[in-house]
């Protein structure tokens, strides 16, 4: 992402918390800077793309943080996938220093970043938003405004809870269909064209038939994204049945050491190899 910032035009200070990942960008011709503090003391901009929530709160308001060295009259653009109630609390802090907020969370995994074709959704004033719709073009080919601040987070909560249903539908699919002594790639290629059919379905199904579990989106995310989702169903007070299943798979997965693969390796849990 901050490689399409950079060909794009844009000047960029950088900081990452591994500093492998910085080095290989000050070789692309980028500044680095020693914290987020003084990241954002340098910027009208800052971009935050993050592994949870945890990490969002430390970076943005922990000691040397974003928001200690932020100028008024600049825009924070979260777009990891952070929990409702901390993006709408940081927010508000962020406004109370002159600073607008934008949570703009992706969908579409490293190749998507890669390629510039996210589909990203935002939430934000509309002010903040078209403010923040230059730069979001060129990260991403979808982009939807879907409400205040946080609606963007519920919108990725949503995103997530179809996508692991959906990996779990696809492998207890191609898993009965290999049980049962039929091709699963047979099997995938006659329902691809059928009411079956899905990215998931054709990314992740090929994944599963080939045992190709390089990491684009891992287990432990999204084992955490999930229990976000849950986290927002429950203060709501809705109930999940479906989505607590799938969670408790990625948690299977995650017990038996298969954590990091990628979350389309949800095939093994049912195929009895986190056992």
């Amino acid at each position: 992402m901050a490689l399409n910032l950079h060909k794009a035009g844009a000047t960029l200070v950088v900081h990452n918390r591994s500093p492998a990942a910085v080095e290989d960008l000050i070789g692309e011709g980028m500044h680095s800077a020693p914290d987020p503090a003084a990241v954002a003391a340098e910027v009208d901009v800052v971009i935050t793309m993050l592994t949870d929530t945890p990490a969002v709160e430390q970076v943005l308001a922990g000691d040397r943080g974003v928001l200690a060295g932020i100028r008024q009259g600049a825009l924070i653009i979260d777009m990891g996938t952070t929990s409702v109630p901390t993006t709408r609390d940081l927010a508000a802090r962020a406004a109370s220093r002159g600073v607008g907020y934008v949570d703009a969370p992706v969908s579409g995994g490293v190749v998507g970043a890669g390629a510039g074709t996210l589909a990203i959704m935002a939430g934000a004033t509309e002010q903040d938003f078209t403010r923040a719709l230059p730069l979001l073009k060129i990260l991403g080919a979808a982009i939807t405004h879907v409400g205040d601040v946080g609606a963007g987070q519920v919108a990725k909560a949503a995103n997530q809870v179809i996508v692991g249903l959906t990996i779990g539908a696809v492998a207890e699919a191609l898993s009965l269909a290999r049980r049962a002594g039929v091709d699963p790639a047979r099997v995938r290629e006659a329902i691809a064209g059928g009411f079956a059919a899905s990215r998931v379905l054709d990314a992740h199904g090929l994944r599963m038939i080939e045992g190709n579990f390089e990491p684009g989106a891992r287990c432990t995310t999204q084992h955490k994204d999930m229990s976000q989702a849950l986290a927002l169903a429950a203060e709501l007070g809705l109930t999940l049945p479906a989505t607590a299943l799938n969670r408790a798979l990625y948690q299977k997965m995650m017990d038996a050491g298969f954590g990091e693969l990628d979350h389309s390796a949800l095939v093994k849990a049912i195929e009895g190899d986190a056992d």
